[in-house]
């Protein structure tokens, strides 16, 4: 059965990689990217390169909170239904650590963008059948301080970026106790694979970008990962393990959506 599949910063890397190999089954794919060029471009290659006319692109800068609360409510009146999210957009490098809003930009990208998009979708998911979200995670998970969620902070890019990922398996786990009707997964796909984030951060990479095209695909297509909602899944370790134990504690993921919630709040009004 043909399925609709979100699959956020797949203009390249292996976002784009695992929606050619959707494409190439017959899936409805949706891209996104923040550039609107190379996204009609890579939007048309995998139409040719699938044989997959059901390829659709949606453009939005994930450093823009209210940007991506906009697409959201442009997903929920041009898709019909969504089997799979897979919140892939992400950032490491870049030319700045702020905002135009004054968050911090991995913060902002790699957490409350997917925050956003996910919970003001959630009526498209539903529509899914046995719909799963599997959320861009890594194996760099570390504390999250309140002066860098609200941008009050700067710390190194290696921090936030850590950060960043750790709140969003925090999340990804409530998220998986709220809506049990949706199976949410969240992944390290693999350290340093082969991709241009891992080679503009540290000028090498130890995997093939395969590696996580093959695991985000088996976690967002297997009928054996059907029951594993609300989990962590380690392809260094090429195995389900646990995640920071910060993802763990009721307490502080409770403090962490608390101060989430506000922060965006006061962004989209």
């Amino acid at each position: 059965m043909n399925k609709h599949i979100l699959i956020t910063g797949s203009t390249d890397g292996i976002g784009k990689l695992t929606a050619l190999k959707l494409a190439k089954e017959g899936h409805h794919v949706y891209l996104h990217g923040r550039n609107e060029a190379k996204l009609n471009t890579v939007v048309s290659e995998l139409k040719e390169v699938s044989n997959n006319k059901n390829i659709k692109g949606f453009v939005t800068d994930f450093s823009d909170i209210k940007a991506v609360k906009q697409l959201a409510g442009l997903i929920k009146n041009e898709v019909p239904k969504l089997d799979i999210l897979i919140n892939n957009a992400g950032i490491y490098k870049s030319p700045t650590d702020k905002t135009k809003a004054g968050l911090d930009i991995r913060m902002a990208v790699n957490y409350f963008a997917p925050v956003v998009l996910t919970d003001n979708i959630v009526s498209v998911l539903d529509k899914g059948t046995n719909a799963r979200i599997i959320n861009l995670s890594s194996a760099a998970q570390s504390t999250v301080q309140k002066d860098v969620l609200t941008g009050d902070a700067t710390v190194n890019a290696s921090e936030s970026y850590a950060q960043s990922k750790l709140a969003l398996t925090m999340w990804s786990f409530k998220f998986a106790q709220e809506h049990p009707n949706i199976t949410t997964i969240a992944v390290n796909p693999g350290s340093l694979l082969n991709t241009k984030m891992a080679n503009e951060a540290y000028g090498q990479h130890w995997s093939p970008a395969e590696k996580g095209v093959d695991i985000l695909y088996d976690l967002a297509m297997s009928e054996r990962n059907k029951n594993q909602s609300g989990t962590y899944f380690d392809n260094d370790r090429g195995m389900f393990s646990n995640a920071h134990p910060n993802a763990y504690d009721a307490d502080k993921i409770k403090s962490l959506l608390t101060l989430t919630e506000a922060i965006i709040s006061n962004y989209i009004k």
